[in-house]
């Protein structure tokens, strides 16, 4: 009668190598699981990789979780009573995953975690949670510090339900990471928004700045897009291009700007700020500036819809 209600079943620990990687690498670990007081039989053990995000419903916003990478570890494992078994696995993070991190910091907002659920008589019991610090690749990098050079400051970074137009995107979200402008934009600009979608090969870096209106002048949003290779990217002068591209946004009428690949963002979702303002450095300075003010909680993870992209 308790095994009915769940009491004396199996649980699960589930142990990552390391829980720092970049999007492309493969996270490795075990899943230990460890017998209740009777035999069980698990029809699935699942990995998903799971994110906090953005979605706007009617015009309402809303926090909630997006699974957006699924993996069936193993089918039909028998668990004897009171015996451990470890189960090896390998999880490969999409090329879109978030960053969460730059450096050793936390971008406040940011989560990506391993998720384990054991079905068992096609019941899912959601188990184990590991957090992953997502760092940037070395092309992401290369943009990152750049806005740092340029004497930008981190603002906010989230993740919005949406796709953007004329990017390959394969996943059905795209994260954002808001900036204050350099200060030689001030009075011109209110934020920059950045936005990296990457497969194995590309690296593009679309860009938004809020354009502030004036009594002879009008506000609205600017859109740049960018696409190299990743080995491209690493070597650009984004100092100079972004720069370029700031000055540029600045004083011109809001529309994309045809000589950088510009066009409308075009995203479906969520509009407006992010997080909140969180001051601190920027590429560089994130490092050593920032206050955190916003981390992860089990909360976070309760509940949520499918995004796209997983695969057994």
């Amino acid at each position: 009668m308790l095994s009915a209600f769940g009491v004396g079943g199996p649980s699960v620990d589930t142990v990552l190598d390391s829980s720092i990687a970049r999007a492309g690498e493969v996270l490795k670990g075990q899943v230990r699981i460890q017998g209740g007081s009777n035999e069980a039989v698990i029809d699935q053990v699942v990995l998903s990789l799971v994110t906090r995000v953005e979605v706007e419903h009617g015009g309402d916003e809303s926090r909630g979780t997006g699974e957006f990478f699924r993996l069936v570890v193993q089918r039909d494992v028998r668990v004897p009573a009171n015996e451990r078994l470890d189960i090896p696995f390998q999880l490969a993070l999409p090329w879109e995953t978030p960053v969460t991190a730059v450096g050793e910091v936390a971008l406040p907002g940011m989560v990506v975690g391993v998720r384990t659920e054991l079905v068992i008589k096609g019941a899912p019991d959601k188990g184990d949670l590991d957090p992953v610090m997502v760092r940037p690749l070395p092309s992401q990098d290369a943009v990152l510090e750049a806005f740092g050079e340029l004497g930008a400051t981190f603002r906010s970074a989230d993740v919005e339900m949406g796709r953007i137009v004329a990017v390959p995107q394969e996943l059905g979200f795209y994260q954002e990471i808001e900036f204050f402008p350099p200060s030689q934009f001030a009075g011109r600009l209110n934020q920059v928004e950045l936005t990296f979608v990457t497969n194995p090969d590309e690296l593009w870096v679309v860009l938004e700045a809020d354009k502030r209106g004036g009594l002879l002048r009008p506000g609205g949003d600017t859109f740049g897009r960018f696409r190299m290779t990743h080995e491209e990217a690493e070597q650009a002068d984004w100092t100079g291009i972004i720069g370029g591209w700031l000055t540029d946004a600045a004083g011109r009428a809001p529309r994309g700007n045809p000589a950088f690949g510009g066009g409308h963002h075009g995203h479906h979702g969520r509009r407006g700020p992010g997080m909140g303002a969180v001051v601190g450095g920027a590429a560089a300075g994130l490092v050593g500036g920032m206050i955190i003010g916003d981390m992860m909680d089990g909360e976070l993870f309760d509940g949520g819809d499918d995004m796209g992209g997983g695969e057994e």
